[in-house]
């Protein structure tokens, strides 16, 4: 995984009491334990991903309470671990990245959500919305309308998180519906506090497993049951779910001074919302607001006497939603007529943008226009506050703002993302060019994964990409209308999760004649490296010697070659095979080397004891001779290497700077194999550095000194 939790995982054995102090997903697992929860699973993904991790380093806590802990294989499996919970008093708790998750597991929570539960099901989904996500820009609120999953969106705060969490669990079983907790990545790790409370042990658990199995007829998803399932759900369960929202005060009403006017936001934009408040000289540094809050941490369903109740004796009201469509906008404006509130202009969409993440300077911008709209509107009598002092502040804001960019020399530049040094997938790409080069381009299916970052400078290869491990099947229809071979990339952790079954179990059912090329890195690397069935190093617990070429051809493909990736000339050589090849069928490629990154952090603490006691270790380096580098960097565009650069030349004769390796070198050979295959000129070497020396290596050294020394005198 991408960073060990052994010191944090200590925190879960908190008892009644006690002060955590720690981030938000840390809380969130803390708060699983304290419910009373009988099973957890999940599949990677961020802002989430850390849930899965701590959970499967805490499996010695869960195994005294006797929690069972599934690393699913998809979301879809996590999704259908929640049946548990359909016919038996068990609370289950799964966690996965949205939206993409959600649309993986949407069959199965479409079934548990007609049918209902009766223990509570909790889904924690990472809401990977804005500039910072790795995915398209879509929201988890339309698929909980669609279901009547209940929706919580708990305001960025340690003990409100723990608290939705708990509760979540209860408003499950007392709605008798499963429910979306969701998680923006600040939410996930923003630090705090909180006061615990004793771990319990659920009532059925591995160590008190249920003894019979219960049957209800009513529970199946099969007509007639379907239609009073959703009769039951409209009528029953519904209002049941509101009536706890509003019983429980699960939104929050902050009071302010300014009567007049009033902001709804979803829980999760609270923060955003009082920041800019503060910046706008309405809100102090701990966050009270002299503007009325009502921050919603259930957007879905909303309670219709809350926003009425909010809303009424207002002239102004401004939704802080972020995204788009505008439900909850909607929903305010729909309560208001049908309560026949008709006195609060609502604002949102017309002030804040339609789309893209609230960053707070666009929420400081949006809750400006608010303010210059609405504050000389407000009813005599109320107190006021200048138009021009807010307009003022914001306007100092933008000053600050223009002064660190003059002292900075502009903005920040873009820094898009891409492979890290020594990937052991990069040489691939390297070898696909050279074949561009010498017949020209190709259509390249491409997945989700590391390997996406081939689309990139300097590869710009990838023509689209579809779904995590759908690469194949999303080369389905353009293979057989071109007229040569196209070649589609996956991920091992794809082939797992969506692409055996999904893409080459298809292609193999269709005779379909297309290339694969499997990125087999050892781990699901894109999300912190978690272990897959494939993966070279497995915990206890684990099954080992899983195989992708064993998987292959138990469904029948007959064209495999497994090919290291780093020998970049036999990678060429073996694509261009399978360009050519007589074979009418699948034709795939295992490209197989481990990930470089999970590599290096399972090496270095080895090399740092050998180094602590004594022992001999050579670190291998390349590097670029600059006598004979021409400044041509053909190498650079076909590697693409972070530790590959360029450094101004020695030789004043020559004007271009020339290739330089950075000392961020892992020592993979790519630069060098790159220039063999490329027939590149020869400046790239190879040296051996000898830590902690032995006599022989002395000698050697003194050697090889002497004799070039005798051959440069020469």
């Amino acid at each position: 995984m991408e960073r060990s939790f052994k010191e944090e995982i200590k925190s879960l054995r908190l008892g009644e009491g006690d002060e955590f102090v720690g981030e938000g997903i840390l809380a969130v697992t803390k708060a699983l334990l304290q419910s009373g929860v009988s099973y957890v699973g999940g599949y990677q993904g961020a802002p989430i991903s850390h849930l899965i991790d701590v959970l499967t380093e805490a499996e010695d806590l869960l195994g005294e309470l006797g929690v069972h802990l599934e690393t699913n294989a998809s979301e879809a499996a996590a999704a259908a671990m929640l049946g548990a919970s359909i016919n038996y008093p068990i609370r289950g708790a799964v966690a996965w990245k949205s939206t993409v998750g959600t649309n993986v597991a949407s069959d199965a929570l479409a079934n548990l959500a007609s049918a209902g539960v009766l223990g509570g099901a909790l889904i924690v989904i990472g809401e990977d919305y804005g500039e910072g996500a790795s995915i398209m820009q879509e929201r988890s609120h339309a698929f909980a309308m669609k279901s009547q999953i209940w929706l919580l969106d708990p305001r960025p705060d340690l003990p409100t998180i723990v608290r939705m969490v708990e509760h979540g669990f209860e408003l499950s079983e007392a709605s008798n519906s499963p429910v979306m907790l969701e998680l923006r990545i600040r939410a996930c790790h923003v630090h705090g506090s909180f006061r615990t409370r004793d771990n319990r042990a659920p009532v059925v658990s591995t160590t008190d497993p249920m003894q019979s199995p219960e049957f209800d007829y009513g529970r199946i998803v099969l007509p007639p049951s379907t239609y009073t399932q959703e009769k039951h759900k409209i009528d029953v369960r519904w209002p049941a779910a509101v009536a706890y929202v509003r019983e429980h005060q699960l939104n929050e009403v902050f009071k302010g001074d300014i009567e007049g006017l009033g902001i709804i936001c979803q829980g999760g934009m609270y923060n955003a919302t009082v920041r800019a408040l503060h910046q706008l000289g309405l809100a102090d540094a701990f966050g009270a607001s002299r503007i009325p809050i009502l921050c919603l941490n259930v957007t879905y369903p909303l309670v219709p006497e809350e926003v009425t109740g909010f809303c009424s004796g207002r002239a102004h009201v401004l939704v802080v939603e972020e995204g788009q469509p505008a439900f909850i906008e909607d929903a305010v404006l729909a309560a208001l007529r049908r309560g026949d509130v008709n006195g609060a202009v609502v604002h949102g969409k017309d002030v804040l943008p339609l789309a893209g993440e609230y960053t707070g300077e666009t929420v400081v911008a949006g809750m400006r226009r608010f303010l210059e709209m609405t504050l000389d509107d407000l009813p005599a009598g109320s107190i006021r506050v200048e138009t021009a002092a807010v307009t003022a502040r914001h306007d100092a804001l933008g000053a600050a703002k223009r002064q660190a960019m003059t002292l900075l020399g502009g903005p920040v530049a873009p820094r898009p993302p891409g492979f890290c040094v020594g990937c052991p997938e990069r040489p691939v790409f390297s070898a696909m060019k050279l074949i561009e080069r010498d017949g020209g381009p190709f259509h390249i299916s491409a997945d989700i994964g590391c390997h996406l970052f081939s689309t990139l400078p300097p590869f710009n290869i990838g023509n689209t990409v579809l779904g995590y491990g759908l690469g194949l099947a999303s080369n389905a229809a353009v293979d057989p209308l071109f007229n040569r071979r196209t070649v589609t990339v996956m991920g091992d952790g794809g082939f797992w999760h969506n692409g055996l079954t999904s893409g080459i179990t298809n292609a193999v059912f269709n005779r379909d004649d297309g290339i694969l090329v499997i990125m087999n890195n050892g781990y699901t690397s894109a999300t912190g490296t978690q272990h897959i069935p494939s993966s070279p190093h497995q915990a206890d617990t684990k099954m080992t010697g899983m195989s992708i070429r064993k998987a292959l051809e138990g469904i029948g493909v007959k064209w495999v070659k497994t090919v290291t990736t780093y020998k970049v000339s036999q990678m060429k050589d073996t694509l261009a095979e399978a360009m050519n090849s007589s074979y009418a069928g699948l034709k795939v490629i295992i490209a197989e080397s481990e990930c470089q990154l999970e590599k290096q952090r399972r090496i270095k603490p080895v090399i740092a004891n050998l180094l602590k006691s004594g022992k001999r270790v050579i670190r291998t380096r390349f590097g670029v001779d600059e006598d004979v580098c021409s400044g041509d960097h053909s190498c650079i565009r076909l590697s693409g290497c972070p530790s590959l650069t360029v450094r101004d030349s020695s030789d004043p004769l020559k004007v271009d700077p020339v290739a330089h390796v950075n000392n961020g070198c892992v020592g993979c050979s790519l630069c060098g194999e790159v220039a063999h295959a490329a027939v590149l000129c020869p400046s790239f070497f190879r040296a051996e550095v000898v830590q902690n020396p032995g006599w022989w290596d002395s000698f050697r050294w003194l050697i090889s000194r002497a004799f070039i020394s005798v051959l440069q005198r020469a």
